[in-house]
């Protein structure tokens, strides 16, 4: 034999083995967050969402036309007509007036078409959802305009545009109003 040396025999060694199984996690106490992570406490309120609300200041009687004004350059800057929903707080409005002498089905179709400015009361009890609302605000006392807005709100989904008595609201009272110069 020469000096050549044998390899030893190679003894299979067992891999790993599964382990048991783990019972499923189980509730427990909250676990910290990354350090500096804000958490709100209890009774805090966050931000609300929701529709930007501007605040566009009217004399008692003119809130009408500052409405029709601000339809209009919603028109004239490319909005569609179907987008806008226009609610008054007070007497019904003109053009409201007018369709509802149709009937009250060809009325409430135009609202289901979504093809035109639809007017409406606050009042409304049917569904109705735009992306902009034109609230005509009569002059009423700082609690029902805020009521009135917040109903309103519930209606628009990106912009509420507040035309007439606005001096009663704050940007406390109506969460991120931003006020529009006359």
């Amino acid at each position: 034999m020469s000096g050549a040396v044998r390899p030893a025999a190679v003894t299979p060694v067992p891999g790993p083995r599964p382990g048991p199984p783990r019972p499923a996690p189980r509730p427990g106490p909250a676990r910290p967050g990354p350090r500096g992570a804000q958490v709100p406490k209890p009774g805090t309120r966050s931000t609300p969402t929701g529709p930007t609300v501007q605040l566009l200041p009217a004399q008692p009687g003119a809130e009408l036309e500052r409405a029709d004004e601000a339809v209009d350059l919603l028109l004239d800057s490319g909005r569609p007509p179907g987008d806008v929903l226009v609610l008054t707080s007070g007497k019904p409005h003109p053009w409201q007036q007018h369709e509802s002498s149709f009937g009250e089905e060809r009325y409430w179709a135009q609202l289901a078409e979504g093809g035109d400015v639809f007017y409406a009361d606050l009042a409304l009890t049917r569904p109705a959802r735009r992306e902009v609302v034109v609230l005509v605000l009569a002059a009423t006392d700082a609690g029902r305009a805020v009521l009135a807005v917040e109903k309103a709100r519930g209606h628009a989904a990106s912009l509420l545009l507040v035309c007439g008595a606005t001096s009663g609201l704050t940007a406390e009272s109506v969460a991120g109003a931003q006020p529009v110069p006359v």
